[in-house]
């Protein structure tokens, strides 16, 4: 029996600020449903060019809120994308106010997480980029 993969779904805590790193981190919206009975929303965010719904983000905001959120959601692992230049990418995100949890000491390599602590990697698309400061001499702060 053929199996594809569809989605990673990640339940959200604030809709808007969870939106705003994600749009921030470059992903765009695909589609969203709103689910009355139910009393939750589904966002489902993709990468650009990659529209066909095999490899969305969802994200599940629950109305009448979640206590349980944000917890460590190790349990979860990460998600993964590659970026062009793992530099420009980490020192955007920085100083846009996102902590960069590993940084990129290897020209290859980060991670962040997300506002409801889901731990995000980043890689180089392609080749390490040459090793150079101030990610080479940057300590690890958290955990991912």
């Amino acid at each position: 029996m053929p199996i594809k993969y569809l989605h990673t779904m990640v339940r959200v805590k604030d809709l808007e600020k969870s939106m705003a790193f994600y749009e921030l981190l470059g992903l765009q919206e695909r589609r969203r449903m709103d689910h009355e009975g139910g009393r939750f929303t589904l966002v489902y965010l993709c990468a650009p060019g990659q529209d066909d719904g095999h490899a969305d983000l969802e994200l599940t905001y629950n109305w009448d809120g979640d206590d349980a959120l944000p917890d460590d959601s190790r349990h979860f692992g990460h998600l993964a994308y590659t970026v062009d230049n793992i530099y420009d990418t980490c020192k955007m995100l920085e100083d846009n106010g996102i902590l960069i949890n590993r940084p990129p000491r290897d020209g290859r390599m980060a991670f962040i997480r997300s506002p409801d602590n889901i731990s995000i990697e980043l890689l180089q698309e392609g080749d390490a980029l040459e090793r150079a400061e101030p990610w080479t001499s940057m300590e690890n702060t958290g955990h991912w």
